[in-house]
């Protein structure tokens, strides 16, 4: 599993440099998590870095 950033991201770059796996990059209007990369934080933190720290809640688990 993994986690996804939506449209409402307003390219802040707060997740970028709390993602562990160095899964999250700039993307051309948003930033954008790599599947084969993100593992949730499982084994480096309790919850998901990102989530915590995005301002506007548009990091979710990808369905």
């Amino acid at each position: 599993m993994a986690m996804i950033i939506d449209e409402t991201c307003i390219a802040c770059g707060a997740c970028e440099p709390e993602c562990p796996t160095k899964a999250i990059t700039e993307g051309d209007d948003i930033f954008v998590i790599d599947a084969n990369l993100c593992v949730e934080c499982v084994g480096h933190f309790d919850s998901p870095k990102c989530v915590e720290v995005c301002p506007v809640d548009c990091i979710h688990k990808q369905a």
